[in-house]
């Protein structure tokens, strides 16, 4: 199938794999299936597409538990529209080519009223087409880099004005001068990597190196002392998977610490933690909209409820919560539509709000993103990851950076 989405330029220039942008009516795209979502009975299905294995698992399966907890609790709430859920789960494998036939799947044959679920750009980026030309559902839950809307896909992750640029905002005041990029490589951290050279550029403050590693990756022998050389302020880490693991216990053998040179982390969250270990990321720095900390009723019931479900050892973080919240903003949107018929949520999404854990969140009807409040956190010894900083108030999204005048050259 074609990608019906307009190019991004930055995407374009350092990610030939994967395009960015706006959907567009592309003329010799495949006109879009007549829905075969059946209403009809006392239950409806929804579906989920994780990674459960491959080197993305250790992030994403954990998200399947959030989505999980939310389905079972919208049943137990009386369902939506008086029907019950019917969750149908599928493995992504951390592969975007099956992200795609598993979403095909869903919408095709398990005949599903709406995906929860992706978490790399780039399965994001395969799943895309098959709901734009199939004109179903996804509702994507986690933090990416932006330059992207389209009508099929409703964004509860955090843009790029709802996590990087609030990050560097924070290392600005703070008084660093000097950066060093790392990252993953593929369209998220490239990109996001794009959009820090252009605030760090109009902000004063020197990119002393860049780089990037293969997914999965567990060599950053080269990288680190690289880093070391460079002596930079801080370290801007998109690193993502459990390749995190492997950058951090290095970045430790080194000698480098968060004292001497702090690593602000766009993915790292209380499970990366966990999965690392504490004692190697104390007193490191992560962005996020979400900690298991937040100190509200609302995040304490979904903590104590997450804990009861899935184990009282077990951790909540922002992809997490995202996806769970992605699940109470569809059965709200559908509820203020009385439909499940996609052309009928559409119309009803904006201004719908939802009371979820991280706090209050709206829909922008017009880029599907909903408002988000910006938050960094410092890692402490027992694991856990305390907010030191947040936004004054929930930040509207701003996909293209149409507000930055700094970055017309990355949205094109």
């Amino acid at each position: 199938m074609k990608l019906r989405s307009t190019v991004a330029l930055i995407a374009a220039t350092t990610m030939l794999t994967a395009g960015c942008g706006s959907r567009a009516g592309d003329e010799g795209a495949a006109a879009a299936r007549e829905s075969c979502v059946d209403t009809s009975g006392d239950t409806i299905k929804v579906g989920a597409i994780n990674s459960l294995s491959g080197g993305l698992a250790v992030s994403e399966s954990v998200i399947r538990d959030a989505i999980t907890l939310g389905v079972e609790q919208v049943n137990a709430s009386g369902g939506v529209l008086g029907k019950q859920l019917q969750l149908i789960g599928e493995d992504g494998a951390s592969e975007p080519t099956i992200f795609a036939e598993k979403a095909q799947k869903l919408v095709q044959s398990d005949c599903v009223a709406v995906v929860f679920g992706g978490y790399t750009s780039a399965s994001r980026k395969a799943m895309l087409p098959v709901f734009e030309d199939n004109d179903a559902l996804l509702y994507y839950g986690q933090q990416y880099e932006g330059l992207e809307s389209s009508p099929n896909i409703f964004y509860t992750g955090a843009t790029t004005n709802q996590q990087i640029i609030p990050s560097l905002d924070y290392l600005k005041e703070q008084g660093v001068k000097s950066l060093y990029l790392v990252g993953s490589d593929y369209v998220f951290p490239r990109t996001s990597n794009a959009i820090v050279k252009a605030y760090a550029q109009a902000n004063g403050i020197e990119i002393k190196g860049e780089d990037y590693t293969p997914l999965g990756s567990t060599d950053f022998s080269t990288i680190v002392n690289k880093i070391r050389s460079a002596d930079a302020d801080a370290v801007f880490n998109v690193v993502v998977g459990d390749s995190l693991n492997a950058f951090f216990r290095e970045y430790r053998s080194a000698g480098l610490t968060a004292e001497a040179m702090p690593v602000m982390s766009m993915c790292v969250g209380e499970e990366e933690v966990r999965s690392i270990g504490a004692p190697t990321l104390v007193n490191q720095l992560s962005s996020w909209n979400y900690y298991q900390t937040l100190d509200s009723p609302a995040n304490k019931k979904f903590v104590e409820d997450f804990k009861a479900r899935f184990g009282a050892d077990r951790v909540t973080s922002d992809p997490m919560e995202s996806a769970y919240a992605a699940v109470m903003l569809w059965k709200a949107t559908v509820e203020k539509a009385n439909s499940f018929a996609v052309p009928d949520i559409q119309e009803a999404a904006n201004g719908v709000t939802v009371d979820v854990p991280e706090g209050t969140m709206t829909v922008d009807g017009e880029n599907h993103h909903v408002t988000k409040t910006a938050r960094i956190g410092r890692v402490a010894e027992d694991g856990l990851i305390y907010q030191v900083w947040e936004s004054p108030a929930p930040i509207e999204p701003d996909p293209y950076l149409k507000n930055y005048p700094w970055a017309a050259g990355i949205t094109g």
